[in-house]
């Protein structure tokens, strides 16, 4: 008699750990895995023509506070169905007649976004900006060297509204923990 309760009980013990098994199995093929969010579309504010006002720090790190100021146009425009953009930057300033190109790319399997620039006077490509968009506000970032020293750079765009804009790029020689704005634009939509 014993020995049958003893079966019944563990039998009724191993009937209750795999009904409990089962039930977390269940519990955990039901849980939502988190989505990652499409960001193909985030810089879609950004098509158009542009009137733009833009201030860039002559000598970050130094203290000083002396920034060019320049005026000019964005023209922005789709690539390969908005997974990519091309923006043309013209200006003029206290040196003269400036002029830029952004190459932005969406890798579709990180979800983020590239920002390659060109300065007409070098020629040569920088080394792109790295990031995303949430809740909209976009910041790339990346590395460099600057006079010798490495520094990280954020990109930042902020305030998207339909007719206007400001991007902001930022140098940071502390491993991110304080910041120097060394280029300011501020962007209207231009009226046809």
């Amino acid at each position: 008699m014993r020995t049958g309760r003893w079966l019944c009980c563990a039998l009724g013990i191993a009937l209750s750990a795999l009904a409990l098994s089962s039930a977390t199995a269940q519990e955990g093929a039901g849980a939502a895995v988190p989505t990652v969010r499409d960001g193909q579309h985030d810089f879609d504010f950004n098509f158009g023509v542009w009137t733009t006002h833009i201030r860039r720090l002559k000598q970050p790190f130094t203290g000083s506070t002396d920034y060019v100021e320049m005026h000019g146009t964005v023209t922005v425009r789709k690539v390969w169905n908005g997974r990519a953009q091309l923006e043309e930057i013209e200006v003029d300033g206290p040196t003269g007649h400036w002029q830029g190109l952004t190459l932005f790319l969406y890798d579709p399997k990180a979800h983020q976004w590239s920002q390659t620039f060109i300065d007409s006077a070098a020629g040569t490509f920088s080394g792109g900006l790295i990031g995303e968009f949430k809740e909209g506000r976009g910041e790339l970032y990346a590395q460099e060297t600057l006079a010798g020293r490495s520094v990280l750079i954020r990109g930042v765009w902020s305030d998207i509204k339909p007719d206007s804009h400001h991007f902001e790029e930022a140098y940071s020689d502390d491993g991110g923990k304080m910041w120097v704005s060394y280029f300011i634009a501020d962007l209207t939509r231009a009226r046809p």
